[in-house]
């Protein structure tokens, strides 16, 4: 009996439905030029914990559970004296995020996660940066479910980066919203 390959149902929804949506509005001629999700990148700053072993390691772990995958720890490049902060100080994470992973991620954003937000009215459509890459803030990471309100010891933000293949903010914008993107209506 032949086993099937997991397939995540965001992906499934991006080739079934997106793609040809995308090519009748766009008129795409091949599917290879349909624009797709390239990766998520999740970047948590922690200089407030730059001192302190174990609240960055702390956060830093929220940072691997809320994206399963291990961050990177990133340093500072130069020393600011206003911050206390010298070269090679841990500074911050990141999780670079690609193929079934970032689907279900993706996922779990937009149907979990995004709806627990208080007094949700959707995500800005103004954050594209010119080149069909997305850009969004949270402002609690406790609106994830994997997150346990007791073990929290500070409640950070995470900034969430959709890097997509698309030529223009249009092409992206419909992209991200076939896919499920809370878009607000402003």
């Amino acid at each position: 009996m032949e086993k099937k390959a997991y397939v995540p149902r965001l992906k499934l929804k991006y080739q079934e439905e997106a793609v040809p949506a995308l090519m009748q509005k766009f008129g795409y001629k091949n599917v290879n030029q349909v624009p797709r999700l390239e990766k998520i990148v999740l970047n948590a700053g922690l200089g407030d914990a730059k001192d302190d072993d174990k609240k960055f390691e702390g956060a830093v772990s929220e940072l691997a559970v809320i994206s399963g995958q291990k961050p990177v720890v990133t340093r500072a490049r130069k020393s600011v004296a206003n911050f206390k902060v010298r070269s090679g100080m841990k500074v911050g994470a990141k999780v670079t995020l690609r193929s079934a992973r970032m689907y279900e991620f993706a996922d779990k954003l937009f149907n979990i996660a995004l709806p627990r937000v208080r007094d949700f009215r959707g995500v800005s459509p103004k954050a594209f940066d010119g080149r069909g890459d997305f850009a969004m803030g949270i402002k609690e990471q406790l609106i994830f479910p994997e997150i346990d309100y007791d073990k929290v010891e500070k409640i950070r933000g995470l900034d969430i980066i959709f890097v997509t293949t698309a030529k223009n903010d249009e092409e992206a914008r419909e992209l991200l919203g076939l896919l499920g993107m809370p878009f607000s209506q402003s």
